[in-house]
């Protein structure tokens, strides 16, 4: 059955905040097309609004990595991900120390709203080193921190915890000169520029022989992850206080993962389970594992996608509330079929596999922020844009063309209003349509192509 032609005029002026996304500051109003009448315009909104409960509110939480990498201990890549999977990289190298080693960087976000890292400088030495940026991507060498400890030697895999008091402190991993085991230990922020600190106070419980320490805490209790030296099992121990005693729960192959591995870092993920990365540095491989039960079992460990074999030791920092919203978008005329990216190509199909690969992060425009771009999830970076007419998966290269091809403006569905489709930003007239299962932009003209045209936004 094919569709009549509707009206594809979107909400008046005076409903734009009724039917933008409630609660978020990124409002997205839909065009009116030419030659709709305002009344018609306004009363197709009212539609609209009856047959639509409110949209969900834009929250994209967004996962930023820190890691070196097997290609330099020297340089700093940093990576964005909006499922804690799959992610893209910002930049790399992204940072330099001007002198030494920058290996186990761990990224904070602090409350002056900077970004800071702190990493090992060196192999042996008794300093920490320190940088900082506003956006991720830029980063200013701040310091390199003296620990006062005398014969200190190693100074090893420093960790930023932040207690529920608002206390900054860094765990970190000590040898001093004539002793064979590592002792994790705590320094304390004593300003809040971050450049004084304690001096170092082991960590009672978790010895004799333990490195690569991280910490989370849940109600009153502190988890604390931490390699076994000697034996190169991921072990797990529990403490009512940051510096113990801490009791071991698991040791040995207590979670399954095997030994030989290191780096533990822990962020909670969007379905609340908490996931744990980890190093498997003697097969050159990056691995997760998931818990759902508050860390007493876990998943079987996987690969991390794409970094695997590249990354090393890295840390993950989670936050929420980036502007955007994670979706899926059905075709009107074939609702079993979802718009996906493939050999990135866009295109329809029905049970995608990946799923992720059917999933977009819907953005302000790059070229207009009243306007919409479409960003994969799993491909952190890279939008749909149209070339030569054929809408592809493409890497934003920053250029004004890029930007301008990968925004489209969001109007009520040509085949239906409470739909939608996607008007080419800089082509007027044409738009997203599927052809062949493929996608492209184009004029449409006829009442099948209206229903080409035609999408709906659901979550995934």
């Amino acid at each position: 059955m094919r569709q009549e032609k509707t009206e594809n005029g979107l909400a008046c002026p005076e409903m734009l905040a009724l039917t933008s996304e409630e609660g978020t500051q990124w409002m997205r109003p839909r065009e009116r097309a030419p030659g709709v009448s305002l009344l018609a315009f306004c009363m197709t909104a009212l539609v609209t609004l009856t047959l639509h409960s409110a949209p969900a509110s834009a929250a994209t939480n967004v996962y930023t990595m820190s890691a070196f990498t097997n290609s330099s201990e020297s340089n700093m890549y940093v990576y964005q991900s909006y499922n804690g999977t799959h992610y893209g990289l910002m930049k790399g190298p992204a940072y330099t120390p001007p002198s030494g080693l920058i290996r186990d960087p761990s990224i904070l976000k602090h409350t002056d709203g900077l970004y800071y890292v702190t990493y090992t400088t060196n192999w042996e030495g008794n300093t920490i080193g320190f940088a900082t940026s506003s956006d991720r991507v830029n980063w200013t060498f701040l310091q390199n921190v003296t620990l006062p400890v005398a014969n200190l030697q190693n100074t090893w895999a420093p960790e930023w915890f932040k207690d529920s008091d608002g206390s900054v402190n860094i765990i970190v991993s000590l040898r001093t000169t004539g002793t064979s085991n590592f002792t994790p230990h705590v320094i304390k922020a004593r300003n809040s520029a971050l450049t004084s600190w304690s001096s170092p106070v082991p960590l009672s419980g978790l010895g004799p022989n333990y490195i690569d320490t991280f910490i989370v805490k849940l109600g009153s209790t502190y988890h604390a992850f931490t390699k076994n030296e000697t034996s190169k099992y991921i072990e797990y121990a529990t403490s009512s206080s940051l510096t113990g005693p801490y009791t071991f729960k698991g040791t040995g192959d207590w979670a399954g993962w095997g030994n030989w591995l290191e780096g533990p870092a822990l962020v909670q993920v969007d379905n609340g389970s908490w996931r744990i990365f980890f190093d498997g540095y003697t097969v050159s491989k990056y691995y997760y594992s998931d818990s759902s039960n508050t860390f007493a079992s876990w998943s079987a460990k996987k690969e991390l996608p794409s970094l695997t074999g590249f990354v090393r030791h890295l840390t993950v920092l989670k936050e929420t509330g980036q502007a955007g919203d994670i979706r899926r978008l059905q075709s009107f005329n074939f609702q079993t079929y979802f718009v996906r990216h493939y050999n990135y190509q866009a295109r329809l199909d029905q049970n995608v596999s990946p799923a992720e690969d059917s999933q977009f992060r819907i953005v302000p425009g790059l070229a207009d922020g009243s306007a919409v771009s479409f960003e994969a999830v799993n491909l952190p970076g890279y939008f749909l844009r149209h070339n030569d007419n054929v809408l592809v998966l493409a890497k934003n290269d920053g250029t004004s063309l890029f930007k301008q091809d990968a925004t489209f403006l969001d109007v009520a569905g040509l085949a239906n209003s409470s739909w939608t489709s996607y008007q080419a930003y800089n082509v007027p007239g044409s738009y997203i349509r599927h052809y062949n299962y493929t996608l492209r932009i184009e004029p449409i003209t006829t009442s099948i192509s209206q229903s080409d045209a035609t999408f709906r936004e659901i979550s995934p």
